[in-house]
């Protein structure tokens, strides 16, 4: 952590509404008076800026570990602050000092402050091996930060990213709303949300992972609402099996039937040469909708080792494929990087016979405190080791040379899951969500006409979702992924 990051990115700190709630309550109990805390965080540079990750709050007893100061008005006991500045260095975390001060839409730091930070933190630096560190003001609606880095440069905070329900900004002041009004494209929307919601979801940034029966929906969906920046990823081509469920698609973007129908591999080589990547058609939809869109299509596997730092500055990721190795690496991004998500799919299941026995489509919402995939049953592990063997690996252990089982799959029962799942996107970026809102799996049943609701559930220890001390959640960096490495002949 020790390396001099560069100044030409703005910092943010992402946190919980679980731990902000928590971190509030205590800065703010009504009594008027100034109360303080230690935040150790995680540190990740993405493509958009440098970001903290709240991992770990430590609320200071007053008078005990919050006291009277020497030259302030209150301070940090020396004990305090070393243990967990220690702790900070030893976990490569971010040791983040905070108190609050009056007021409701701006804070700053004093005087006072900015002088105890000039007297202390030199000496942390040296103790933490370079650092960063830094501190925090809050107001009820503001946040100030004053982060040093390991060359004693320092930077200030742009703002805070509080993750729940409905994602909440905090900012050093709060500007006054733009008078200036969306595009006229956008008015029956803007009739929901307002300009402000436009602008936000404009400036917002999404991952699409797998462009399918359910990311094109996605993919229109999201480009029609004004999502101003995507990244999509998938590995495939059109196929002619394809057409009905992808939007947009015609046959000449599909690998001819001739292509398709052969069993010689190198011809169906060619026929996929010939087809369209299903993410440039994607990207051919959204640009449709908003030409003025930022696209970037990574025509890959999800888990190449260099594909995830292309996710972690994102807003929201939307995960539309289905292999267990890319559940895997989506829910360790969601709790490393605080970043909520959601995992969506339509399946039909037959019964021994082929006939059908059920048919659902599921919208499950994956953020940093509802649970995780693992807690849920919902990473299997027998497939997932399947699915890390080669090719020649995974048919050398099959009792029976069967070709891989098809699923079912219709344009209406993933327009179900797809539209949820942009719904909530929506709600959540613009503010409009209920605070209450439930964090439940929606489990659509159209066959029966009925919507089930699935609760998630977490564990303590969990290694993704978990507050332990060996849980990847809110580390950024600090943590390896579980991304494929090619292996070395």
């Amino acid at each position: 952590m020790a390396q001099q990051p560069p100044l030409n990115k703005p910092w943010r700190i992402l946190m919980t509404r679980g731990m902000y709630a928590r971190l509030h309550a205590h800065l703010f109990p009504g009594d008027g008076d100034e109360h303080g805390a230690i935040i150790l965080a995680g540190l990740a540079e993405t493509e958009r800026d440098f970001r903290l990750f709240a991992r770990e709050l430590h609320l200071a007893e007053d008078g005990r570990d919050y006291v009277p100061g020497k030259r302030g008005y209150r301070m940090l006991r020396a004990e305090c602050i070393t243990d967990q500045v220690m702790k900070a260095r030893d976990e490569r975390l971010v040791y983040l000092a905070v108190h609050n001060h009056g007021g409701t839409d701006q804070v700053a730091f004093s005087s006072d402050d900015l002088r105890s930070h000039e007297r202390g933190y030199p000496a942390l630096l040296q103790i933490t091996r370079g650092g960063p560190i830094g501190a925090l003001v809050f107001a009820k609606n503001a946040v100030a930060g004053d982060i040093w880095l390991s060359d004693r440069s320092r930077v200030s905070l742009a703002g805070a990213t509080i993750i729940g329900p409905r994602r909440q900004l905090l900012e050093p002041r709060r500007l006054p709303p733009s008078l200036q009004q969306s595009d006229p494209r956008y008015d029956r929307q803007v009739r929901l949300f307002g300009d402000r919601g436009q602008k936000i979801l404009g400036k917002a940034k999404v991952a699409i992972v797998g462009l399918g029966g359910v990311g094109s929906l996605l993919a229109e969906y999201l480009g029609r609402l004004g999502v101003g920046h995507f990244v999509l990823v998938d590995l495939d081509h059109v196929k002619s099996t394809n057409l009905p469920r992808l939007v947009g698609a015609t046959r000449w973007n599909a690998a001819p039937r001739m292509f398709e129908a052969t069993s010689v591999g190198w011809i169906k080589a060619v026929g996929r040469l010939l087809a369209r990547r299903k993410v440039h058609l994607a990207k051919r939809n959204i640009r449709r909708a908003n030409p003025d869109v930022f696209v970037k299509t990574l025509a890959t596997d999800f888990v190449e080792s260099n594909i995830p730092g292309h996710l972690t500055d994102c807003d929201y990721i939307f995960l539309a494929a289905d292999t267990m190795r890319a559940r895997l690496l989506f829910n360790a991004i969601v709790h490393q990087y605080l970043i909520p998500g959601v995992q969506i799919g339509a399946k039909v299941i037959s019964n021994d016979t082929g006939a059908v026995h059920d048919v659902h489509a599921v919208a499950r919402p994956v953020t940093p405190e509802s649970g995780c995939l693992w807690c849920n049953g919902l990473i299997n592990s027998t497939k997932l080791q399947e699915e890390s063997l080669s090719d020649e690996e995974r048919r050398a252990q099959r009792y029976v040379d069967d070709p891989e089982v098809v699923a079912p799959s219709v344009i209406t029962l993933n327009a179900l899951a797809a539209a949820q799942a942009a719904n909530d996107f929506m709600f959540h970026m613009t503010g409009l969500a209920a605070e209450d809102a439930t964090p439940d799996y929606m489990r659509f049943r159209p066959s029966r006409r009925e919507v089930w609701w699935d609760e998630p559930r977490s564990s303590p220890d969990c290694i993704d979702c978990g507050q332990s001390e060996r849980s990847r959640f809110a580390r950024g960096n600090g943590q390896r992924l579980p991304v494929k490495h090619r292996r070395v002949a």
